[in-house]
């Protein structure tokens, strides 16, 4: 996550796989769920909170994680609707306000209730692990307008290595034989599959290869200033959706001005809040899928989901891939799997 991540790609999902693997090889434990929120720590579910089995709740979290993707590119390419930042700040105001009515209505959001968030808090790691998921979520999805879902879920199979590289540098983790062949495996894996790209954009290139960057940091981030703080998805949505809010809106008349806005009637109201609903149940979904199964599990719940998307892509849009992307990403994904089975140690 993003539990690609709070909403990945428009809002993004939460990355769950993602999460899992920093939870599993960095110094303090931590978790997340794709973008996607993804979680500073995985918050034990509470008594009064029903437990749902990892069989119903993982189809649920990969048809929605999923639909979100398909249905912003679909927005974007489809519908010719190709504002990204526009879009991102929509799905977060939704998201602002969702979790807030959840908290009123629902037991849903409890967990805030543990979080006790000063200024000083919100100044030195709520706000700067919100520039990062904003430049992340902006970054992600302007992605889109260059390159096929098939090769951006190809990409993404970097950040892990994007994770613990920057671990490494800063220490948090110590390298070792095995995570070297493990990064030497993920690596080489996307480059084949970008070397085998059909439809290679540059532009498209560096600007996914920068959302993972600032994804990996956001995490790593997550990681060093929220250590021992217990967020589940919703609750990290309600402090972090906000803020990210209001931080795309600042910048969003120095990028695409109003012209979203004169466009809005093209598209219409309900696509855009359709759009927002799905990527909010997706959080929502997170919330149960947390906790529901091992590390393992969730990972291979994402192989499984990249590679649906991958074939939907090829499917619904029409993308072309080649075997060696095919061949290539096998290894990143075998790469993946090993670390996870491996303990991450």
């Amino acid at each position: 996550m993003s539990a690609e991540k709070f909403f990945e790609n428009g809002g993004r999902p939460i990355d769950v796989e993602h999460a899992n693997f920093l939870n599993d090889h960095a110094k303090p434990e931590i978790d997340e769920p794709a973008t996607p929120l993804p979680t500073p720590a995985a918050c034990p579910t509470p008594k009064s909170k029903p437990r749902l089995s990892t069989a119903f709740i993982i189809p649920i979290w990969i048809v929605l994680s999923s639909a979100v993707i398909i249905y912003n590119n679909y927005l974007y390419n489809t519908l010719n609707f190709k504002f990204p930042v526009f879009l991102v700040t929509f799905h977060l105001g939704f998201a602002a306000i969702g979790t807030r009515v959840l908290q009123r209505t629902t037991y849903l959001l409890d967990g805030a209730k543990d979080v006790h968030l000063t200024k000083d808090m919100f100044v030195r790691s709520i706000l700067p692990i919100g520039l990062l998921f904003s430049a992340s979520l902006i970054l992600s999805n302007t992605a889109y307008l260059y390159l096929s879902v098939a090769y951006i879920q190809m990409l993404k199979a970097f950040t892990p290595v994007a994770i613990l590289l920057i671990s490494w540098t800063f220490r948090i983790q110590e390298p070792n034989r095995k995570l070297a062949v493990i990064v030497f495996m993920i690596s080489s894996g996307v480059a084949l599959a970008s070397h085998g790209e059909l439809h290679f954009d540059l532009i498209g290139f560096l600007t996914q290869a920068a959302a993972v960057g600032f994804e990996a940091s956001r995490l790593v981030m997550i990681q060093i200033l929220l250590h021992g703080l217990k967020m589940d998805p919703l609750v990290s949505l309600h402090y972090y959706a906000p803020v990210c809010a209001l931080i795309n809106l600042a910048i969003l008349p120095f990028t695409e001005g109003f012209a979203p806005f004169f466009e809005l009637a093209r598209v219409g109201p309900l696509i855009l809040l359709s759009n927002a609903a799905v990527a909010f149940c997706l959080n929502v979904a997170a919330v149960f899928l947390v906790g529901a199964g091992s590390g393992l599990v969730l990972t291979l719940a994402g192989v499984f989901k990249d590679i649906l998307l991958i074939t939907g892509s090829v499917l619904i849009f029409g993308s072309l891939i080649t075997p060696l992307q095919v061949f290539g990403y096998s290894i990143a994904l075998g790469g993946l799997i090993l670390f996870k089975t491996s303990g991450g140690k």
